[in-house]
C-alpha cells in the first residue's frame, strides 16, 4: 500500500475507523497521493478513482465474504 491513510489522507498515520475495520466504509483518499478520490458504492462493493493514479475496485482488495 502506500504512505497515506486511504481513511483520513494523512501522511503516516494508521488508524482505522471502526466503520472501515467492519467492511462498511470505503477508502475516500488515495494511499500514494493522499488526493480525495471519487468513490461509488455498489450494492456488491465499491469503486474508486483518483485523478492521478486510476481506478480501485473492492473485488480487487477484499477477501471474498
Amino acid at each position: 500500500m502506500g504512505a497515506y491513510n486511504v481513511y483520513t489522507g494523512k501522511l503516516g498515520e494508521t488508524a482505522v475507523p471502526t466503520a472501515a475495520q467492519l467492511g462498511l466504509e470505503p477508502p475516500r483518499f488515495c494511499a500514494q497521493c493522499g488526493r480525495r478520490m471519487v468513490v461509488q458504492v455498489r450494492p456488491d462493493g465499491w469503486r474508486a478513482h483518483c485523478s492521478r493514479h486510476g481506478h480501485l475496485d473492492s473485488a480487487d482488495v477484499e477477501p471474498r465474504r
